[in-house]
């Protein structure tokens, strides 16, 4: 009886209050950061900007937001976190107001890095906020909704922020995504109780010395070394997908939300479907087939010239299988690295390596891409399409190295249990 009461822990109201506004917050945060992408051909007219500054417009937000994460993380447990969730939530909307009113490259490029400077910590708030309220036999369904967000932003939010952008200009996005904000930090204002508890706890130890030598640990290294990576394959070619469909392959201006709408249905058909699968299979083995397939459907895509519109979706639905297969196992694998008592540190270090290396990325994406006018096709999408493949055969041996890493500590791990297990005995 106690068992299934573990297994199937109620949520009170409250915490489904909190399971909720944590998910729109999400939805909120990774709506914006994600919305600039098929904004990207709107941009680059609207504003005059050539395709290396629109690839350091997407950039300035992963930077600020990595090296914001990285900064706060040693903090989080130092303030009340609604009040710490209430403070960078209001200075996110002030920055995505900032965005919606930016007329020129210049003031886009500081709002970009006001909104990644606040949005950047929030989601490990939201960490710190369900470790605290919800057992641990409840935390994988509430990480379930919570990253609902990913999939909701996908689905409805950009097709819903680009067909107001058709219709009203590039701004009516964010200016959309800042008064959706407004209404969800007056809930968590007036409804979210103080979260304070963990304030009685003593705090001995540096923050910033536990990062340090977090960093410090050579096998945690290689794991950090594999997210980077895997982060600047994924960011390569995200922030000029719709110059690229609409300039070269002749996906238009109406057409172009369609194709995000079903790229994004099939991300959530894909994900449950691939993590079934990395539990039945070796997590690299299926990682490996994943990026062999990647790689094939890149250089394909990156090379087409006009094009059917059925041809472009079925093409984006096959890289989206080839990114879900690649994600859920390298996550999986990942999380496995580091020991208990620096979980917290290595995920606040890994979180913050994926932002940066994602604005690497997309600078380095925009050095390789030109545009002789805002109304040519782009030249040199099928360069990027090859760094893509090259950077992913290093991610293949990289998480081979995460995997046989992680057998080692499994093996470890038995062979310490089995030497307890002899032990008892003798000492009986």
């Amino acid at each position: 009886m106690a068992k299934h009461h573990t297994t199937t822990a109620p949520f009170s109201g409250y915490q489904k209050f909190v399971i909720f506004i944590l998910a729109v917050t999400q939805f909120t945060v990774i709506l914006d950061f994600m919305v600039m992408s098929p904004l990207g051909d709107m941009l680059m007219k609207s504003l005059d900007i050539v395709p290396s500054k629109f690839g350091l417009a997407v950039s300035a937000y992963a930077f600020s937001a990595g090296i914001s994460g990285l900064l706060t993380a040693g903090f989080a447990d130092r303030f009340d976190r609604k009040k710490l969730l209430l403070f960078f939530y209001t200075g996110f909307i002030g920055g995505t107001i900032f965005c919606g009113l930016a007329h020129s490259y210049e003031v886009l490029i500081a709002a970009r890095i006001v909104t990644g400077l606040f949005g950047g910590v929030i989601g490990s708030i939201s960490m710190a906020i369900i470790t605290d309220l919800f057992a641990l036999e409840q935390r994988g369904r509430v990480m379930g909704f919570i990253q609902m967000g990913f999939g909701a932003s996908q689905v409805l939010g950009v097709p819903i922020g680009l067909f107001l952008a058709n219709a009203w200009g590039w701004e009516a996005p964010f200016l959309m995504i800042a008064g959706l904000g407004i209404i969800v930090a007056l809930l968590i204002f007036t409804k979210l109780s103080p979260i304070n508890k963990h304030l009685l706890l003593h705090q001995e130890k540096s923050a910033f010395l536990h990062l340090w030598h977090t960093i410090a640990k050579r096998d945690y290294r290689i794991g950090f070394t594999a997210t980077a990576l895997l982060s600047i394959g994924g960011f390569m070619m995200m922030p000029f997908g719709s110059a690229f469909a609409i300039n070269n392959l002749g996906v238009t201006q109406e057409e172009f939300p369609v194709l995000i709408m079903i790229a994004g249905v099939s991300s959530l058909v894909i994900m449950p479907l691939i993590g079934k699968l990395s539990d039945r299979i070796d997590k690299f083995l299926l990682f490996a087939i994943a990026s062999v397939w990647l790689m094939a459907v890149v250089v394909v895509y990156t090379n087409l010239g006009i094009s059917p519109f059925w041809l472009v979706i079925t093409l984006n639905i096959l890289m989206m299988m080839g990114i879900m297969s690649r994600m859920v196992p390298s996550s999986a694998l990942t999380s496995a690295i580091p020991d208990m008592q620096d979980r917290g540190a290595f995920m606040s270090i890994n979180s913050s390596l994926q932002q940066i290396a994602g604005g690497i990325a997309a600078a380095v994406a925009g050095m390789i891409v030109m545009q002789q006018d805002k109304y040519s096709p782009l030249e040199h999408y099928d360069r990027v399409g090859y760094v893509l493949v090259v950077i992913s055969a290093i991610s293949i041996i990289l998480l081979f190295r995460v995997s046989r890493m992680i057998k080692r500590k499994k093996d470890i791990n038995k062979d310490l249990q089995a030497e307890k297990v002899k032990e008892l005995p003798a000492e009986a």
